[in-house]
């Protein structure tokens, strides 16, 4: 794929799933699988977009303060020293296991965006020391399968603040932006040590992913409509679901 089409792809998945508290991994993880990248080098420079797209994001959900640190330190910790360790667990998955695995992981992704409810927007105080025992769990799990599988984790850390620490939707969104950062890039420092990146192509994409991330999060401050995203959202995620389990069942992986 040419990279003036590969790049605005990189550019507008980083602006739409920061909208939703993602950073990109769930569709640049099976895109550069499905463009014969290998396994680590698709991983390495999903996780490093990741964390770009989240970065630039994050800077303006700090800034109108919609980032909840109290949930959002316990999970950093946990999850990027459980990262690196999803991550060199990848080396000892083969190719055809590792995409039914992440075929299975975005249709959960899917089916969460297209069926849930939004929950009210009533924050419950669960106290300090729930808050950061609840954070540290959800932060080991989320670390270790977003290393696993290339992607910062999003995806679980936004229905796990909101149906488990009862966190409103868009201080969840904001924060799982915030950890996706720290996970995402502790993810790619481990993958590094398993193959070189293609610096090339991941800092000229960086660029893209940077902008995308930073226009996503002022719409979804300003003007998101939630239940509109979560639709045509999902359509694309089902989607490639379907490609990834074609590419692994009618051949294409060696």
């Amino acid at each position: 794929m040419s990279w003036l089409i590969l790049f605005p792809i990189v550019f507008a998945t980083s602006l739409i799933l920061t909208m939703v508290g993602l950073g990109g991994g769930l569709i640049f993880s099976p895109l550069f699988i499905l463009l014969d990248y290998p396994v680590s080098t698709a991983v390495s420079a999903s996780l490093f977009l990741n964390g770009i797209a989240a970065a630039s994001a994050a800077i303006t959900y700090f800034r109108k303060r919609m980032i909840d640190l109290k949930i959002g330190l316990p999970l950093i910790v946990s999850s990027s020293l459980l990262a690196p360790v999803g991550a060199f667990a990848t080396s000892l998955v083969d190719i055809h296991t590792f995409t039914i695995v992440l075929a299975a992981v975005i249709l959960l992704a899917a089916v969460r965006m297209l069926f849930s409810k939004p929950p009210r927007q009533e924050a419950r105080d669960i106290g300090t020391l729930g808050r950061i025992m609840g954070g540290g769990i959800i932060g080991m799990v989320i670390g270790f399968v977003g290393g696993l599988l290339g992607i910062g984790g999003g995806v679980f850390i936004v229905p796990l603040l909101i149906y488990i620490l009862k966190v409103p939707t868009k201080t969840a969104a904001a924060t799982s932006i915030f950890i996706v950062v720290f996970s995402s890039f502790s993810g790619f420092a481990a993958h590094m040590s398993l193959a070189r990146p293609d610096w090339k192509f991941i800092l000229l994409a960086a660029g893209f992913s940077f902008a995308g991330g930073l226009i996503g999060s002022r719409i979804m401050v300003e003007k998101l409509k939630g239940g509109t995203i979560r639709k045509i959202f999902s359509g694309v995620l089902l989607l490639f679901v379907l490609k990834l389990l074609q590419k692994t069942f009618m051949g294409g992986f060696n």
